[in-house]
């Protein structure tokens, strides 16, 4: 590993890791010895390829991961590739508990990393579902309904912001908590903004 590859965010970063410390320095030399290009994004380890991202090393309470960004055309032929939810449609994630799995996977890691690389390189996208495919609430649509403004405001939010509002407002089993829930984030689609914004 060159000092040269070397990101001084990262460092900041792995200095301040509460859990995952020694994990995260392995991943990252692992890594790094597929001459990827450090960076720092979304407040995590993240390597690119061509300024496309290939990976990223973050951690969580039970497990750190290698999230691969389009891991999802990757062939897995080990079959430890592992989405992180079911709307999750691009990026999957090779788990850890310990240093030691890391270390006896070194050489998998590397392979999974350069196909990742052929992936980018031969230009490959996920394709993604259409918004169309989601379904819309019943009280989201009532409301869609009812407010022309609101259906055009949502409407001309990104695919992102409207997907997301979609999963939100469709998880409550009961109908009253989407309700609640649509009826919060109306003046926040009406100011074109999404539900994280």
């Amino acid at each position: 590993m060159t000092e040269r590859k070397l990101n001084p965010k990262v460092d900041a970063f792995l200095s301040k890791a509460k859990n995952w410390q020694e994990e995260f320095e392995n991943l990252r030399k692992i890594v790094l010895d597929c001459d990827l290009t450090e960076e720092f994004k979304w407040m995590h380890p993240c390597y690119t390829f061509e300024d496309k991202n290939i990976v990223l090393i973050h951690g969580f309470k039970e497990y750190c991961a290698l999230l691969f960004h389009k891991g999802a055309l990757l062939k897995d032929e080990k079959g430890i590739l592992i989405q992180q939810t079911e709307n999750v449609q691009s990026a999957r994630q090779i788990r850890f508990t310990n240093v030691q799995q890391i270390i006896d996977m070194e050489e998998i890691l590397k392979a999974y990393i350069y196909e990742a690389i052929e992936v980018e390189k031969s230009g490959l996208e996920v394709e993604f579902k259409k918004n169309t495919e989601y379904i819309v609430p019943e009280e989201f649509q009532m409301k869609l309904d009812e407010m022309p403004e609101l259906k055009t405001a949502f409407e001309e939010l990104t695919p992102g912001r409207q997907r997301a509002y979609l999963l939100y407002f469709a998880a409550p089993k009961q109908s009253k908590t989407r309700v609640s829930r649509v009826e919060k984030y109306i003046p926040q689609i009406l100011d074109g903004k999404g539900l994280k914004d």
